[in-house]
């Protein structure tokens, strides 16, 4: 099965220079778990609601002064629309991520997540969780 097929299409982005309390209100309006931060249409980076906890809240920065740019991970793994889904797991599980976006020449066209791959194939998200779980004990 390739991740175009499990994808989730609707990928919602945010501009860099946005703020934390932007993300969090975009949040709350699409139900999501992580945003594609952009520059001009060019991704630059990811933020998640944990980025949001860790390098916002905990580090006592105001939301609304924080930009996204300030505490997005910029070193995102990506994945081809035509890469398989063990594909999808190996960088996952290889990198310690839960969310994938999909390129095509250098352009989103969506993102796939640990979600998208158990509801697709229940076999190999069991397969991948007892790895992870495995491994986060070792580590």
């Amino acid at each position: 099965m390739l991740v175009k097929e499990v994808m989730t299409k609707n990928v919602v982005t945010i501009e860099k220079d946005k703020t934390v309390f932007d993300a969090s209100n975009m949040y709350r309006d699409y139900k999501i778990g992580c945003l594609i931060v952009t520059d001009n249409k060019k991704v630059v980076g990811i933020i998640t609601e944990r980025d949001i906890i860790e390098r916002t809240i905990c580090a006592h920065l105001n939301p609304e002064n924080t930009k996204v740019s300030e505490i997005m991970s910029t070193n995102m793994k990506k994945i081809h629309s035509l890469d398989t889904l063990d594909e999808a797991i190996k960088i996952m599980f290889e990198n310690k991520v839960k969310k994938l976006p999909v390129m095509v020449n250098d352009e989103i066209v969506g993102i796939i997540t640990v979600t998208d791959i158990s509801r697709a194939r229940p076999d190999l998200s069991k397969r991948f969780m007892e790895t992870w779980v495995r491994s986060a004990w070792v580590d």
